[in-house]
């Protein structure tokens, strides 16, 4: 039973990391592979003031949204003044920089990680607690991008999206519009990161590496890329492939790898065989029908 509610605890993280993923590269047309890298940033921002400053669950978990939200608009703010491909060059590097910094400074654990975050949630209930926290976090990310998506914002989201010269010809500011779903999803992301901090009480800069986005990057591409509930349904079947795969008992050297390459030849059969994703246009909600 405490499996099943382990990995409750996960869906819920992984949900709002591939919703707020499908933020960006979905409805906002960013192409950047970066998200795991501001899941990082909540994490160690959390970590590090629970364990020196004995800061508020709850403000700590903010703090790492709002570190993720402030990076990603430092990040995005160059590249999308250059042009919109930029973003991923600059990503990639962001977030391979950045995970060697992490790695050879001392005061995140450099690559051995950062662990003794203290626990916030004690009892044989511990893990219930965090799966309807994870798991309401979730609902309230995928509720909100539901609202920002509905009505007239919705719509000049998807009109930036699919033609941006036409889009600032009529005198609208597709830069801002960016820079905030960027900032928006990337500060959602850093929330998770804070819940994962806490429920495993200890992080290193291997669980944030190239594979969590190829694993981000293919919930979203099979549940169905620009729809509301195609990386929830992405997230479910991703989430229990691997956990199905652990039960081949493969060495480690063996499992890192095929995962990878189980991602991989995903994303390349759905987008080459069926592109829209698990869910179709029939079933995929406009923004001016959310």
């Amino acid at each position: 039973m405490e499996y099943f509610i382990s990995l409750a605890v996960l869906l819920g993280i992984y949900i709002t990391l591939s919703s707020s993923f499908n933020l960006i590269i979905g409805f906002g047309g960013l192409v950047s592979i970066a998200h795991p890298i501001f899941f990082a940033l909540g994490a160690y921002t959390t970590a590090l003031l629970a364990i020196h400053f004995q800061t508020n669950p709850a403000l700590a978990v903010l703090a790492g949204g709002g570190v993720a939200f402030l990076s990603s608009t430092m990040l995005s703010l160059p590249s999308l003044r250059i042009s919109g491909d930029y973003l991923l060059i600059t990503s990639i590097g962001f977030q391979l920089g950045l995970l060697e910094v992490i790695k050879h400074v001392s005061f995140t654990g450099g690559a051995s990680g950062l662990g003794n975050i203290p626990n916030v949630v004690e009892g044989s209930s511990r893990s219930a607690v965090f799966a309807v926290i994870s798991c309401l976090i979730a609902a309230a990310v995928v509720w909100m991008i539901r609202w920002l998506l509905t009505g007239p914002y919705g719509r000049v989201i998807a009109a930036m999206r699919d033609d941006e010269l036409a889009f600032s010809a009529l005198g609208r500011n597709a830069m801002m519009i960016k820079l905030s779903l960027f900032a928006i999803g990337s500060g959602f992301a850093g929330i998770a990161g804070g819940i994962y901090a806490y429920y495993f009480q200890y992080i290193s800069p291997d669980q944030f590496e190239i594979l969590q986005s190829a694993m981000l990057l293919t919930m979203v591409v099979v549940g169905g890329m620009g729809s509301q509930w195609g990386p929830v349904v992405g997230a479910v079947l991703l989430l229990l492939l691997p956990q199905a795969i652990s039960f081949l008992n493969l060495p480690p050297s063996v499992m890192a790898p095929l995962q990878g390459v189980i991602f991989t030849t995903l994303v390349l059969i759905f987008l080459f065989w069926r592109p829209q994703g698990l869910i179709g246009p029939n079933q995929r909600q406009s923004p001016e029908e959310a």
